[in-house]
């Protein structure tokens, strides 16, 4: 039995959000992202996109090509809202569903001609989703992954894409390799060098001379190049690790802020790894400085969640990679090799009043919101994450991220 893949992008979606909630925006060029000379476009209407803006570009670069644009920060748990309602819709129709970023979706459709046409079921689903969230949303149907997501891009504003069985080569042999995903910059740039620049010429080409180029990515590249893309749609994967980083508007020597939000990080993974009854044995700290160089340090240690065992660890490696005098541009903190359990109690170090707070705290932050309580020591850390990672949905992504 042949598979049916089915991919749906919500388009612009930040864009179209904060049009819903303001239709003055509407026909007008907007950019969401961070308001502050390092902030990064996080999406663009399409009336900016025809100035040349795209998404990831530097705010002040956007701002020169399209100098009348709207610019908006953006919010986070607006913008979350609305992906759960787009979710539970996708959610109640389909058998099988990936979701692989805040707006965007895959389905497994297999099968389901046997009781359903299968582009019909998706033609209904994106009308059922436009009438009751209003917002635009295109999708692609193939047999696999890859020509799905290909198609819904060409099937793009607002619109929809079927690739027939056998049709896939020739549908993908006329575009451009950049449509390829994970086809980033670099690789573009070295397959232009080869004078390649349809998806076509890799399909004639030999899949040897690709893995030479390009090694085991090349492999993947002519793979893709010739439709053919086994990789299964996934409900849901483990996380092994969580993370949380700040990038700063200007600069900073401040050791005093800095520790300070390391210390808001750290306590904010722990209460995380609690709440999602995981440990973690491995921690890691993230420093870049203006000059762009990045250095992490790492450490392992017994696993816990405890604030007591994770936060000393944190400053401690934080001490160690700091270089005093170098401005800093970003600081991160990371726990890894997560598995299943809960706080674990040292019958030597840890007190039953200790116990007590952590127990306390974190009713509070469940029924109140992360920030509700936290150290004093780390009240500037106003960007730490405020989701649980371990529900299965990926991460939001920031609308005001930085570079």
């Amino acid at each position: 039995m042949e598979n049916t893949i089915l991919h749906l992008d919500l388009d612009t979606f930040f864009v179209s959000v904060e049009r819903l909630l303001d239709s003055r925006l509407m026909g007008k060029p907007v950019l969401i992202g961070g308001t502050s000379d390092r902030g990064v476009v996080a999406s663009c209407s399409y009336e900016a996109r025809a100035y040349g803006v795209h998404s990831a570009m530097p705010m002040k670069r956007a701002k020169e090509l399209c100098p009348d644009a709207i610019q908006i920060r953006g919010n986070s748990g607006t913008y979350t809202k609305y992906s759960e309602m787009v979710t539970e819709i996708i959610k109640e129709t389909v058998p099988l569903y990936e979701k692989t970023s805040i707006d965007e979706f895959y389905a497994d459709l297999t099968g389901m001609d046997r009781f359903f046409n299968s582009y019909q079921m998706s033609t209904e689903l994106r009308k059922r989703i436009i009438k009751e969230t209003g917002l635009p949303i295109s999708f692609g149907l193939s047999k696999n992954k890859t020509v799905s997501k290909i198609a819904t891009g060409e099937a793009k504003p607002n619109n929809q894409l079927r690739i027939d069985y056998g049709k896939e080569k020739t549908f993908l042999a006329p575009l451009s390799i950049s449509k390829i995903p994970m086809v980033g910059q670099k690789t573009q740039i070295t397959l232009y060098g080869l004078g390649v620049k349809r998806i076509q010429t890799i399909q004639e080409m030999p899949v040897e001379l690709m893995e030479k180029v390009l090694g085991q990515n090349g492999i993947s590249i002519w793979k893709k190049a010739n439709g053919v893309d086994t990789s299964p749609v996934i409900p849901y994967s483990e996380r092994k690790s969580i993370s949380t980083e700040r990038t700063f508007d200007r600069d900073t020597i401040d050791v005093y802020k800095l520790r300070g939000i390391l210390t808001a990080m750290a306590e904010n993974l722990a209460f995380q790894l609690r709440r999602g009854l995981k440990l973690t044995a491995c921690v890691t700290v993230k420093v870049r400085y203006s000059d762009f160089n990045t250095y992490t340090l790492q450490s392992r240690i017994p696993y816990t969640s405890a604030d007591h065992i994770l936060i000393p660890k944190t400053l401690e490696l934080f001490e160690k990679l700091y270089q005093k005098r170098l401005l800093v541009r970003l600081i991160g903190v990371r726990f890894s090799h997560l598995v299943e359990g809960g706080l674990q109690i040292n019958l030597f170090d840890d007190s039953e009043e200790m116990i007590n707070l952590y127990h306390a705290m974190d009713k509070i932050r469940d029924k109140y919101g992360d920030r509700s309580v936290l150290r004093a020591y780390g009240m500037e850390a106003k960007t730490i994450s405020r989701f649980n990672p371990f529900t299965g949905e990926p991460p939001p992504l920031l609308a005001n991220r930085r570079q």
